[in-house]
Parts: C-alpha cells; structure tokens; sequence
C-alpha cells in the first residue's frame, strides 16, 4: 500500500500528476491545487490507493488531515475517490465540515457527481463522525468567500492561504474584503 509520495513532477495532466520517487514514476489523481506546481517541483503527498477489478489508481492529498477526512468521505454511499477528491478540491476540509454540521446539502450539490440524494447521504452519515462543530455565521461566511474568491479567478491554493488568515468573528462582507486585501499583497 503506498501511503504517502515525495518526488518530483514529471509530467502533469488536467487532473493528474506524474510523481518520481527513486526513479519510478507514479500517476496519482489530485486536487487542482497540486496540478497548479511547475514540472520538475518536489511535492510531497499524502496518498490512497485504491485497488478493484478495472485497476489500481493513486489519489494525492495535501496533507495528513485531508486525507483522513478523504478516507470518511469514500465510506458514504455513492461516493468514490473521484467524487471525494471533486468535494476536497471545491472546498477546504474545514469548509466541507461546516457544511456538513450545517447541513447544507447545496454546497454538496455544486459539485459535479453529487446529487441532492447524495448530499444528504453525505450529510446523515459524516455528522456525528466529524464530531459537533459549532454553527457559527462564520463557518458558512468562509465557505462563501472561498466560493466568492475563486469565482474571481484566485487560485485554491491562493484562496486557502489567506482564509487562515482572516478574522472569522467578521460579517461575510469584511471577510472578502479583508481576504482581498491578502491576495492584493501577493
């Protein structure tokens, strides 16, 4: 089982890396995060390997805590890793959590593969397994300004990157603008 990868780009797909580890190469499936580092980078991923009759593929997360909310997701009915890996690049883990604690079956929805039937599973099953979030205002406030900023052409990665820097107490509004402010000094 290959769990995690270090190595370097060899060739990227829309979807898809190619990963050289001791002169092997590996194709593992990954977020549209990861498809944004340069060939010949080093990328470290967290990876599942998933194994049936059609073959054997690689999904690349991250991080560790991706992963382990991945592995959750794939126990939902009617999800697989593509579909798990679609929901984690729509979204961060904490934004996927907040909808799930919110029940918030559209930011499911929004994800192509994902059905209203689909959501809802995702939604009834994952709630008390992602323990009891608290449903704030600003837990759904940030799922909108993630949504808002990459809407406006800003990279996930970029967008990720200044959402742990906002102040969540704020009304949506100033969060965009403070988020903005993040990725103007870029």
């Amino acid at each position: 089982m290959i769990s995690y990868l270090k190595g370097s780009i060899l060739e990227k797909g829309l979807t898809y890396l190619i990963v050289e580890t001791n002169n092997i190469g590996y194709k593992v499936f990954v977020t549209p995060e990861n498809i944004e580092n340069k060939v010949g980078e080093e990328v470290r991923l967290y990876t599942y390997m998933k194994v049936s009759d059609d073959g054997q593929a690689l999904f690349g997360l991250p991080d560790f805590l991706s992963l382990q909310f991945f592995e959750m997701l794939i126990t939902v009915s009617g999800v697989g890793p593509k579909v798990a890996l679609t929901i984690l690049s729509s979204a961060s883990v904490d934004a996927v959590k907040s909808a799930i604690a919110n029940q918030d079956a559209a930011a499911f929805t929004r994800v192509a593969g994902v059905g209203t039937k689909t959501a809802e599973k995702i939604i009834v099953e994952l709630k008390n397994k992602i323990g009891v979030l608290a449903s704030t205002p600003g837990a759904t406030a940030t799922s909108d300004v993630f949504d808002a900023l990459t809407a406006l052409g800003y990279a996930q990665r970029e967008v990720r990157e200044a959402l742990n820097k906002l102040d969540h107490s704020l009304p949506e509004k100033e969060q965009l603008k403070q988020a903005l402010k993040f990725l103007g000094k870029k």
